[in-house]
């Protein structure tokens, strides 16, 4: 089997899961499952929350205004969209937007957890404190949580099944849209990726 068959087989199962409370939304609304997109062997992998209407529409992470920001940031990094991977958690837009509840995030996690399995990326930057928490647990650093607000830039060190592996939680670029002083933290936060390019 290849990363792209093993990516495939993920794809398929999220689409079929009759079982999440968000699949009868997703096909009442005709939108989309989003998986994530990328690169298979990025070093790089971005992680949010759950999509919005935008990338529920169009079937991609990250395409509306916080899409843009995070485009802006990688490529004020010289990083190129197609070298990093970019999902969710919850890979079905809640209703109006809400944070996804804890049973969504138990039902979509592990589909997370074998994407991470197949990238085998160097470093996790998480977006928001949604997929921050629930990395940190993955990785064994429950210890080390605290608020968002603390840990924002800070790069924790990580063992997976693969190797060593490095956290990088940020603001999730929402967040950051509408608060110029987060926008201008979020933004130097993103200059430590740059290093495992």
């Amino acid at each position: 089997m290849n990363k792209y068959d093993d990516m495939k087989r993920i794809r398929d199962e999220v689409v079929a899961l009759t079982e999440s409370p968000l699949y009868a939304y997703r096909v009442a609304n005709h939108y989309h499952a989003v998986l994530g997109e990328g690169s298979h062997d990025a070093t790089i992998m971005f992680v949010g929350e759950a999509p919005g209407k935008n990338e529920a529409i169009k079937g991609r992470p990250f395409v509306g205004a916080a899409g843009k920001l995070l485009d802006l940031m990688l490529a004020k990094n010289n990083i190129p969209r197609e070298s990093v991977y970019i999902t969710n958690i919850v890979k079905d837009r809640p209703p109006e937007n809400r944070d996804p509840l804890p049973s969504e995030i138990e039902m979509y996690g592990p589909f997370l957890d074998r994407q991470i399995q197949v990238i085998r990326p160097k470093v996790i930057a998480t977006l928001g404190r949604f997929s921050y928490a629930y990395i940190m647990r993955k990785f064994d650093l429950d210890l080390f949580i605290e608020p968002i607000s603390k840990a924002h830039g800070h790069i924790f060190d990580a063992e997976a099944p693969f190797g060593p592996i490095q956290i990088v939680p940020l603001y999730h670029p929402a967040a950051a849209i509408y608060n110029q002083h987060l926008k201008e933290t979020l933004f130097k936060d993103f200059e430590v990726l740059k290093q495992f390019v």
